[in-house]
């Protein structure tokens, strides 16, 4: 089993990113299951404005569709800004958009029998306005969504520390994080033993 972690930080390569610190814990307890684990920091890659799986020269959004279609699993990180996803965040979903009209070879839409999730941080509130927009997002793609499938660590109201800089909320944060790892898991195993048919034309 496969998993594609999108980390939509804003901070390009190679400075520390706290969205990433936080979904390593997650990634950790899905690699324990023995699912390999790719990431990709898409603030690094020149993704394309646009709806379509392929925007032409120079879009690196193809390598990354083709990434989602070989992962069972999905997990967007994003931090909060201004209590929303990050632009880098929007970006990535628009560019999903187009996966909703493409379908596999028994008619089913490509994200049908995939899993996804949510991991958030922030130095303000915010997280569960963040993580239903994402979340909801990809239901409409068609991604199941299993219950808590998500962490999250935000120290607001207000401006404050960043999670690399401040160890308060660190246990709840992993202590979910792993829980929501272990029903990513459980939910894409159960997909793969009892597939969802395409749905009724």
């Amino acid at each position: 089993m496969k998993a594609l972690v999108i980390n939509c930080t804003v901070k390009p390569s190679p400075q520390p990113s706290n969205t990433y610190a936080l979904t390593k814990v997650v990634a950790d307890q899905l690699a324990a299951y023995g699912v390999d684990i790719d990431c990709v920091r898409a603030v690094d890659l020149d993704i394309k404005p646009g709806v379509t799986s392929d925007e032409g020269s120079g879009d690196a959004w193809p390598g990354i569709h083709e990434k989602l279609l070989s992962s069972e699993i999905l997990i967007v990180a994003s931090p909060t800004w201004l209590g929303r996803p990050s632009s880098v965040a929007q970006r990535v979903l628009e560019r999903m958009d187009a996966m909703m009209s493409e379908t596999d070879d028994r008619g089913r839409p490509v994200a049908y029998n995939r899993v996804a999730g949510v991991v958030v941080t922030g130095n303000e509130d915010g997280a569960h306005h963040v993580i239903s927009e994402i979340s909801g997002a990809l239901g409409d793609i068609g991604y199941a969504i299993p219950g808590q499938a998500w962490t999250y660590w935000h120290l607001g109201p207000g401006a404050g520390p960043d999670y690399l800089d401040d160890e308060r909320g660190h246990d709840w944060s992993h202590r979910t994080g792993r829980a929501m790892a272990a029903n990513l898991y459980g939910v894409a195993r159960a997909l793969a033993a009892t597939p969802l048919d395409a749905p009724p034309g």
